[in-house]
């Protein structure tokens, strides 16, 4: 039960990193030539992939794009899923 409760931290903490990656890599659009800079080169490699699965979505209102917004918010209400089927589980089972 312990190994369950350290991965699931470990998935937890995950997600907040890649999160605030995500809020970093927003906000270099603020910043003229940021995405061309070295750091926004190294974080579109790992940002894109995943912001690229809900361009599709309309989170575009006129000049503002939600989409990273999206892709965080959908990232930690999948955390916050998994961790509550684990401990449902982990309960009903070890009980």
């Amino acid at each position: 039960m312990y190994i369950i409760a350290l991965l699931l931290h470990l998935i937890q903490r995950a997600a907040y990193f890649y999160s605030i990656i995500l809020m970093v890599y927003a906000l270099l659009s603020w910043f003229p030539g940021g995405y061309q800079s070295g750091l926004g080169r190294f974080l579109a490699k790992i940002c894109e992939p995943y912001i690229s699965l809900f361009n599709r979505l309309p989170l575009r209102i006129g000049p503002l794009d939600f989409t990273i917004l999206g892709a965080i918010l959908i990232l930690n209400l999948a955390v916050q899923g998994l961790a509550q089927i684990v401990i449902w589980i982990t309960i009903h089972l070890v009980y």
